[in-house]
């Protein structure tokens, strides 16, 4: 596997020590998935797609034992391919999912009131960002969540120079 692949994985805050290639290919069904879509809906501008999309997300976020990414990819991928079904969601990722779900909102909220340009700006921020984990391996929402949450234990000290 590569660094950068080992890196996501941790960084959506799954702590193996040796992660199986196999998870990280699951965990980016989900941001595929997202990037398809959010590609459909700047095509057709339609509100509806990103409110639903915005409703899955927050339903993953909020119940992450039934998100739908998953089940699709449990049930299309991993089943037939006898692989493990993709675990849990940990917090970070929880929280990234959280970010892209309040983004997809507001992209749909945008549309439905007519402010196009708000619209377009956050689309341009969901793209971003999708292809930052897509292309990347780079999620800033879970890496964020990370720095946020460092105790001062897991920060190791440096030493002063007098």
């Amino acid at each position: 596997m590569r660094q950068s692949e080992i890196q996501f994985v941790r960084s959506q805050g799954f702590t193996v020590a040796h992660p199986d290639h196999d998870l990280y290919v699951a965990l980016m069904f989900q941001p595929r998935t997202i990037a398809g879509l959010l590609i459909l809906g700047i095509v057709l501008q339609r509100a509806w797609l990103f409110l639903g999309l915005s409703a899955v997300l927050y339903w993953a976020t909020l119940v992450p034992t039934r998100n739908l990414f998953d089940a699709a990819y449990n049930h299309l991928i991993a089943y037939r391919r006898s692989l493990p079904p993709i675990p849990v969601a940990p917090a970070p990722r929880r929280f990234a999912q959280a970010i892209a779900a309040t983004v997809a909102l507001i992209i749909g909220a945008a549309l439905l009131s007519g402010a196009t340009v708000t619209a377009w700006l956050f689309e341009a921020l969901f793209a971003l960002a999708t292809t930052s984990v897509v292309v990347g391996r780079l999620c800033a929402p879970a890496n964020l969540y990370l720095r946020l949450t460092r105790t001062p234990d897991s920060v190791p000290s440096v030493p002063r120079h007098v």
